[in-house]
Parts: structure tokens; C-alpha cells; sequence
């Protein structure tokens, strides 16, 4: 029987509650004229109404409950605001030195349950014992030629037939190093190893989230948390091989994939981080943001390079600042900072051709000055690498 009226057709259950079709339509029927103002239909909108609110109040008590609960049991990723004078978690003053007072997280760091290790950090060891020198590409500011330089590094580097180079793309939300390569269009295929990278050369592999995307154009929307997964995935997952450079292409900042990337390679003896800048002062204060990421981290820096330091003209040979380095560009800066400054690029418009065309610069312009200073950073870099001390010697923080 109908919970608004006593007619006698087979009702219909609404969160429990017995209503006619009548009352659902808001039709007459004989036993209510007008279930749409009557008291009685008024009465029973109500009733559903408070039921409904009773029912998923208690629903999210209980899914409150549920989630506290799973937050106090487990080693929390979310871990809020943390003072700045913060001893870590791996510290054995987490949760115990004074900056801790009053901080949320202090329980949590006193428990110890905050330094647990994730095991993908030693499965991306494992894996990496097959890739001899590690490089990560960082930049400040989006727009210096991060990827380019990237892309310029691992073409240089694979001159060298008997080199086997890798090039890896984590900048998630924006893959430009399959245009840049000349791979746009490519697939990644798994094979009972795990993926395996897209070859440019016989010893040149490429791996970018871009291979995974049906159209260039897609955007990738994804949170902090996919994107690591994503990071973790090409690290761990991917069937590199022998390598005697692995080079990560970054986003611009020192957000989620640059900790994801040195927190994953952590035991993996990371050579160190290149960073491209460009001369004018707006882009050398966030490259400074990114000297102090790195030392925080115990990232070693190999050194910095001054992308688009100047224009030279192709037809009257003039130099012009077309970024003037009105507080003296990356040179004082690594003076002031102690850091080695691996060369200068100048601008040269056939470079964002090649890129374009996806075709290496150095082999389209071998006379350029860029390509001479692109030759001349490569070979300060190959040899650092050369000079580093064996795996094992070094330790980033986590």
C-alpha cells in the first residue's frame, strides 16, 4: 500500500518507502486529488526528505570513520604542512627535535611509520644497474629549451655508435620530446620484459608519455599521484637494457616528478642535474629556486647552461642581447654560487627548425656556434660522468 494514500496498485520503493505512481507523477487519484499540494503528499516529501538526509549523514559518519581510521594505520602521503626547519623522516630526530613541536605530523614522524621506504625504490635499483650514468635535465622556468637541450644532449651522445643512450620524458603534462625526436605517431609495445622504449637509432631509445596519448593535441589532466605512478612505471617498467646514458627530460619547477624521479633513483647513483637557463635576471632567480631544490635533495649539480645567450646574425655577423643579462647572466650567477657554468648556446632560428622537422641540429648545421657550444657542454658532461665516483658512493635524500 502507497505510504501517501491506500490505494491498493503495487507500489514502487523509494529509499525504502512505499510510494504510488501517483504521488512519483504528481497526478490526482481518488484517494489523494492532488498529490502535488496536498498535506498528505507534502508530509511524505518531507519524510523522504529527512530520511534522505539521515541516511547519507550517517553514510558519511561512517565513511569519515573509515578513512581516519585507514589514515592512522598506514604511512600517510598526504602529510600536512611541515615547519621549515623540518629534520626529515628519515632523521633520527623525526618527530622529536624542536622544530617539531606543534607540528601535525609529529606522532606520525615519532612512530617512524613516516620513513618507510617505498618498495618500488628498490626495484628501480635493481633495474637500473644496467644504466651507468643517470642525468636529469632541470630547468626554473618553462620556455629556456629545456627539452631541446635534452634532445640535443642525447643525439650528441649517441654520435658515439658503441653508446647506447636513452632519453626520458617525465614531463607528464607537456611531452614535447616525441615531436622534438622526429616520433610523433609512435606506439610503446610491451614484451614479457616490460615496455620497450621507441628506437630513434639502433642506440637511441625514447620513452615519453606522449607515445601513450592518441593525439598530440590530448591533454594529460592527471593529479600529483598518477603522475608519480607514471614516473614509477618508466623507471621500473620499461626494458631499457644496457645503457650508458639515461637522460630525464624534467618539467620546468621542483614539483611531484622532480621529487618522484630523485626519490626513485635514490640507491640508483644519480650522476647529477644540468640546468638550462637563460640570461635575463626573471629566469636566473628560479633557476636558483632549482641550485637550492638540488642541495636540499643532495642532488649534484653538473653544472648550468645558458641557453639563447645571444643572437648572431646570419647576414652581417652583428651580436645582439635579444635576453639582456642585466645582473650579469648565468656566469656571475655560478661565480656568486660556486657552480660550474657548462657553456653558453646562442640563439639560432635553424634550431627550432630541426626541432620542427625533428631532426637533429647538430647534423643540420654542424657549423653553427650553437652547435659547437652544444659539442663543447657534451663533452664537459661525458666528462663529469667519467669522473663520478662508483654506485653506491653517492646518497640522495628521500
Amino acid at each position: 500500500m502507497c505510504f501517501c494514500c491506500d490505494t491498493k496498485e503495487i507500489p514502487t520503493k523509494v529509499l525504502g518507502i512505499d510510494l504510488c505512481s501517483s504521488i512519483l507523477k504528481g497526478t490526482e487519484t481518488p484517494q489523494a486529488p492532488d498529490h502535488r499540494i496536498c498535506g498528505t503528499h507534502a508530509l511524505s516529501l518531507r519524510f523522504i526528505s529527512r530520511s534522505w538526509r539521515i541516511r547519507l549523514g550517517a553514510s558519511r559518519r561512517k565513511y569519515a570513520t573509515a578513512v581516519s581510521g585507514d589514515r592512522r594505520g598506514v604511512q600517510s602521503s598526504r602529510m600536512e604542512e611541515v615547519p621549515h626547519d623540518c629534520p626529515g623522516t628519515g632523521s633520527a630526530q623525526a618527530g622529536r627535535g624542536a622544530s617539531c613541536q606543534g607540528c601535525p605530523n609529529q606522532r606520525l614522524c615519532a612512530s617512524g611509520a613516516g620513513a618507510a621506504p617505498d618498495p618500488a625504490i628498490e626495484e628501480i635499483k635493481e633495474k637500473m644497474k644496467t644504466v651507468k650514468h643517470k642525468i636529469l635535465v632541470l630547468s626554473g622556468k618553462g620556455g629556456v629549451g629545456k627539452s631541446t637541450f635534452s634532445a640535443h644532449l642525447a643525439h650528441g651522445l649517441a654520435e658515439d655508435e658503441n653508446t647506447q643512450v636513452a632519453l626520458l620524458d617525465i614531463d607528464i603534462c607537456g611531452p614535447s620530446i616525441p615531436k622534438i625526436m622526429g616520433l610523433e605517431g609512435e606506439q610503446v609495445h610491451q614484451s614479457g620484459s616490460g615496455w620497450s622504449p621507441v628506437f630513434l637509432e639502433d642506440n637511441l631509445g625514447v620513452m615519453s608519455v606522449g607515445f601513450l596519448l592518441s593525439s598530440p593535441d590530448d591533454a594529460v589532466i592527471w593529479r600529483g599521484p598518477k603522475k608519480n605512478g607514471m614516473i614509477k612505471q618508466f623507471l621500473r617498467d620499461v626494458d631499457w637494457g644496457e645503457l650508458d646514458y639515461l637522460i630525464v627530460d624534467t618539467p620546468p619547477g621542483t614539483s611531484d616528478e622532480h621529487l618522484s624521479a630523485v626519490q626513485y633513483l635514490a640507491g640508483a647513483h644519480i650522476d647529477g642535474a644540468v640546468l638550462i637557463t637563460t640570461p635575463q635576471e626573471v629566469s636566473l632567480q628560479d633557476v636558483r629556486k632549482e641550485i637550492s631544490f638540488c642541495h636540499k635533495v643532495k642532488l649534484p649539480i653538473i653544472g648550468v647552461v645558458e641557453n639563447m645567450s645571444s643572437f648572431l646574425c646570419p647576414r652581417c655577423q652583428k651580436e645582439s642581447q635579444i635576453f639582456p643579462p642585466t645582473t650579469g647572466g648565468a656566469e656571475v650567477m655560478c661565480q656568486d654560487l660556486k657552480i660550474p657554468l657548462l657553456g653558453k648556446v646562442p640563439l639560432d632560428p635553424r634550431i627550432a627548425k630541426s626541432c620542427d622537422k625533428g631532426q637533429s641540429f647538430l647534423v643540420e648545421a654542424p657549423d653553427s656556434p650553437a652547435t659547437l657550444a652544444y659539442r663543447s657542454i657534451i663533452q664537459r658532461i661525458r666528462e663529469f660522468c667519467d669522473l663520478r665516483p662508483p654506485e653506491g658512493a653517492n646518497h640522495v635524500a628521500s
